[in-house]
């Protein structure tokens, strides 16, 4: 079984709960805007910042990594989809080592395992499908 390298992406995270709550839709989903720059930056170490937004079936998260950052050997129960916008990342996606750089979009299926480590600060986009329910 996977596991999540952090609680708000696969299920720990109080926003998410709110996407699981039928009170939360109303009796119609017309989805929702949110502002960007009034999602509230968390700091998640001295090397790990990002912003997260969670809709019915993904998670969005904007992650930055500062240069040297080794994110661990770790896997999710969804895909996830890695699109780095500024800066570079080695990455070892089942065992496969590749360079992601600015400009390229990264899949990882689900259940793999990967980790990463970022060659250069890094600014990145990471989409999470949602993990399949049983």
């Amino acid at each position: 079984m996977c596991h999540a390298l952090t609680g708000a992406v696969e299920g720990r995270d109080p926003r998410l709960q709110r996407r699981r709550d039928p009170a939360y839709h109303g009796a119609v989903d017309t989805g929702r805007i949110e502002r960007w720059d009034e999602i509230p930056l968390e700091r998640v170490t001295e090397m790990v910042s990002r912003k997260v937004f969670v809709g019915d079936r993904q998670v969005m998260v904007q992650v930055h990594l500062l240069r040297g950052t080794h994110v661990p050997v770790h896997c999710h129960e969804s895909e996830q989809m890695i699109y780095v916008l500024q800066g570079a990342l080695r990455c070892s996606v089942g065992g496969r080592e590749v360079t992601v750089k600015e400009g390229d979009v990264l899949h990882v299926p689900a259940g793999v395992r990967h980790q990463a480590k970022a060659l250069e600060d890094t600014f990145q986009i990471v989409v999470f499908g949602e993990a399949p329910r049983e």
